[in-house]
């Protein structure tokens, strides 16, 4: 065996999305951000494309960023902008010291469709993920719809091309880790065919 399954399975089984509200606040260190996009960066790409694009904001970046995204909520939602949800973005930045919006650079050449490299940043995302869970960190990655408001896509910073695909937030966890969740058995989400 080229590694221990059991390993590899504990730590697959291991991960979750844990929002940055659940995180202690204690510093996350460059070093192991790198690490864990590095390891991002070995997620399969049809071509060799390698869609992944990063603009990681740390520690004071942070903090500043989540305030402007605040603000680039309430533009987005208008007069339906609710108060705590705004305070709940701004805080994120309290507990979080670092922050990464994901961007995409679909083949300029139009080899591949575009949602192969979706695909290959989502498997990017999850490689970070098991990084994450490897170093006992948190992660949580976030999708909501005002980070296409020209307020959020000014600070995010993705430079011409790129599309944004949300926030990978990292922090360590207030308490303990979290409990297993489940999955629906095998037997309800697959049917084989052997002649």
């Amino acid at each position: 065996m080229r590694h221990s399954i059991s390993d590899t399975s504990t730590l697959i089984l291991d991960r979750r999305s844990i929002s940055p509200e659940r995180f202690s606040g204690r510093r996350v260190h460059r070093e192991i951000v790198e690490q864990v996009l590095q390891h991002g960066t070995w997620a399969p790409n049809h071509g060799l494309t390698q869609p992944w694009r990063f603009h990681v904001f740390m520690d004071d970046a942070a903090t500043r960023l989540m305030g402007q995204l605040s603000s680039a909520y309430r533009a987005h939602a208008g007069e339906k902008a609710m108060e705590s949800k705004a305070e709940k973005i701004r805080a994120r930045g309290e507990r979080c010291n670092a922050i990464v919006a994901l961007g995409l650079a679909h083949d300029a050449e139009g080899r591949f469709p575009l949602w192969e490299d979706q695909a290959a940043l989502a498997a990017c995302v999850q490689n970070m993920y098991l990084m994450c869970t490897a170093h006992g960190i948190g992660g949580f990655w976030s999708t909501p719809g005002f980070l296409s408001h020209p307020e959020a896509l000014s600070v995010l910073g993705h430079e011409d091309g790129v599309h944004g695909m949300g926030l990978f937030y990292m922090g360590y966890p207030e308490g303990e880790w979290p409990a297993k969740g489940h999955r629906k058995p095998l037997e309800y989400v697959t049917r084989w065919t052997t002649e």
